[in-house]
């Protein structure tokens, strides 16, 4: 019997990678796109007659619209806002106010101010660094993301092959189909569908393997635990088939009691440090 308290004790901080914190492809790539639209916005940096200017640049280039929202820290097409002039929904991909209105726009937002009084030098340097804080946000979806990869890299170890003896993102309706089984206890009857992140195929045993990682707190943890442990009830239910499940982070330490309740029910639930123990070798036989 484990137990619990020394195995959440070997929980990690982080596992970031090299390229956990930016992703400099996506950034560059994203800036290309705009690179044109924004060095002829670069025109208006520092001019004495700015909303002329303005007016006069989007009649004759009209595309260099669709680079200010993210000069606004904003991913959308559409601008929400509101004042005492009026509410607007701006479009950014195609106008759908007169010329004024977006010059409305650019004084109330500030962006006037930003070039004309010369606060930046070159858009493209801005809005390369407005990407590259727009993609820090992305860091939670890639820390289960290098979960995932770290978890891979044990199969492989393991000797397992990639689409042959395991296999990614597989829903359950495909092993059904591919195997022949019936995993109607975990689908409510056929209603729903559930993808693993792994599916691991041995000659008596299909296992569907989860994998996460939390740094942080959150209701998710406790919705996370709670949702993996009915898994983990109803699998015990399926004949040749088991749940496996790999997480970590100090993140849990805020669910620690769902997690413990979840422990205490599954199997088949492991952390980073029983993988280095060589945990993949153990379970699928």
């Amino acid at each position: 019997m484990r137990n619990f308290d020394e195995w959440m004790e070997k929980f990690k901080d982080s596992i970031a990678d090299y390229g956990y914190y930016i992703n400099f492809e996506k950034v560059h790539r994203n800036i290309d796109l705009i690179k044109v639209e924004l060095n002829i916005l670069n025109t208006l940096i520092g001019s004495k007659d700015i909303g002329n200017e303005f007016k006069e640049l989007v009649a004759r280039y009209p595309e260099t619209l669709k680079c200010i929202p993210l000069l606004l820290a904003v991913r959308e097409n559409e601008i929400y806002a509101i004042d005492g002039d009026g509410e607007f929904l701006f479009s950014f991909k195609k106008a759908n106010y007169s010329i004024e209105q977006y010059m409305m726009f650019m004084q109330k937002t500030g962006l006037f101010d930003l070039l004309e009084n010369r606060l930046v030098s070159n858009l493209v340097d801005y809005a390369t660094g407005v990407e590259t804080g727009l993609d820090s946000n992305g860091r939670k979806n890639r820390g289960g993301k290098v979960m995932e990869s770290l978890v891979e890299s044990y199969l492989i170890k393991a000797g397992f092959v990639k689409g042959v003896t395991y296999f990614k993102e597989m829903k359950t309706s495909d092993i059904e189909k591919k195997w022949d089984n019936d995993l109607s206890a975990l689908t409510n009857g056929g209603k729903t569908v559930k993808q693993f992140d792994f599916v691991v195929k041995t000659d008596s045993v299909i296992y569907g393997i989860e994998t996460n990682f939390y740094t942080s707190s959150g209701s998710k943890l406790n919705e996370t635990a709670r949702s993996y442990k009915n898994i983990a009830l109803e699998a015990k239910e399926i004949n040749g088939f088991v749940f496996v499940w790999f997480t970590d982070g100090n993140g849990w330490k805020s669910a620690r009691n769902n997690l413990a309740e979840t422990f205490d029910v599954m199997e088949h639930i492991y952390c980073i440090a029983d993988l280095d123990d060589g945990v993949m070798s153990r379970i699928f036989v």
